[in-house]
């Protein structure tokens, strides 16, 4: 099958040069068993490409089983994949055929490979090897004749290297490594992948789209779409459904962006202004405060301003202030006037070694670490002093590749 037949079969948009690539190796590996790992963030549509190799394969006609090794609690993960005998556990009432038991003679996709538990692993290692497993609460060896597909959003190298990930396994499921870019990494896809939902979401809401400013356009093209397509997806539904038959700006554009880039990706916010003579401590607390608000935030430049100028009035002695913010006309920050707490519009700050400012990334980046470094690699901690939620902070520290 050439390649814009595998894309009109398996929704596979986007003429970029680096789509081109990843087809033309989907399309060369799928008829053959060897294992495959899908490398890419969360949302880039590995499950999309794990159903183009099983349906380009010989086993196409065969079932393809889809499992979130991620969403399957720790305790249960192996009675999922290999089954389990009646009595074998508390609650297991009658036998039951797992995963790989079900894709026989098919292909099983195990997403968030990463995710499963080393006692796993080495079962893993053995049904690659040789087709065979146990049920739980069973000592009779099965067989099974599966293909594998893998995905991950981690660095799977480095949690060999932690101690957390097999390293046998991690050669047996690297056969062939298709890398699957952000939606960022291929901006000229993003267009024609927005017009295929909208035009799937206005025929199955009976709704009409009256299209975009250049502005507007210009917006989706730059934003960096933290969420990548499954986020495209969600925002080209919202905009169908909530705002039916409205010519979009950009304004109305923004109101559905949710990263903190959704003024585009070159937008550059402001940033206090640092004289060189102030302590270093001043200077430390400080950019904690500013990095704090820019981990968190979620509105636009005026709301920044309110943040950090309320942030530093209850936090830094108006003392400090004065030698760190020289006079300046003039900012509504919402909090009470103090002649020494005055901001002015920013000049590029040396925070990493660096002239320019640095991307909002790089900044969440380096705040997290830095948060990791002070509570010694105390995960509650660091999410209670970054004002996040645990779970976002085991999210970033994924997203990242940082090594608590």
């Amino acid at each position: 099958m050439d390649r814009k037949k595998a894309q009109q079969q398996f929704g596979l948009i986007g003429d970029s040069q680096v789509m081109a690539q990843i087809l033309d190796k989907v399309i060369q590996v799928a008829p053959t068993n060897i294992t495959v790992l899908l490398q890419g963030e969360s949302g880039v549509g590995k499950d999309v490409m794990a159903r183009a190799l099983h349906g380009l394969s010989k086993r196409k006609d065969k079932n393809l089983v889809i499992v979130n090794c991620g969403a399957i609690p720790e305790g249960i993960i192996e009675s999922e994949l290999f089954g389990h005998e009646k009595g074998s556990f508390t609650g297991a009432e009658a036998t039951r055929q797992g995963y790989f038991e079900k894709a026989n003679g098919g292909t099983i996709f195990l997403d968030e490979i990463g995710d499963t538990p080393k006692s796993v692993q080495v079962k893993l290692l053995r049904i690659l090897e040789n087709g065979e497993y146990f049920r739980v609460g069973s000592a009779e060896v099965r067989k099974t004749d599966v293909r594998v597909i893998t995905a991950t959003n981690r660095d799977l190298w480095k949690d060999v290297e932690s101690g957390a990930f097999r390293e046998d396994l991690y050669y047996r499921l690297n056969t062939v490594q298709i890398r699957i870019p952000a939606l960022r990494e291929r901006a000229e896809d993003i267009l024609p992948i927005f017009r295929q939902f909208v035009l799937g979401y206005s025929t199955q809401y009976d709704s009409v789209f009256q299209g975009f400013s250049d502005e507007a356009r210009q917006l989706l093209v730059s934003y960096r779409w933290p969420g990548n397509i499954r986020e495209l997806r969600n925002v080209a539904e919202q905009l169908v459904v909530l705002e039916k038959s409205q010519f979009i700006t950009v304004e109305i554009l923004q109101k559905y962006l949710k990263g903190r880039q959704h003024m585009g990706a070159t937008d550059h916010l402001p940033v206090l202004h640092h004289p060189q003579d102030h302590s270093s401590a001043v200077h430390d607390d400080a950019m904690g405060l500013v990095y704090r608000a820019l981990v968190e935030l979620r509105s636009d430049m005026g709301d920044l301003k309110k943040m950090v100028g309320s942030l530093l009035y209850t936090q830094v002695k108006p003392a400090d202030l004065s030698r760190m913010l020289p006079p300046a006309q003039d900012v509504n920050l919402g909090v009470r006037h103090h002649p020494d707490l005055e901001i002015r519009q920013p000049e590029p700050l040396d925070v990493f070694g660096d002239k320019d400012l640095p991307t909002l990334e790089d900044a969440e980046k380096e705040l997290i670490s830095r948060a990791l470094t002070l509570y010694e690699g105390n995960r509650r901690k660091s999410a209670e002093a970054l004002g996040i939620s645990e779970r976002t902070l085991y999210r970033k520290i994924d997203q990242y590749n940082l090594d608590p």
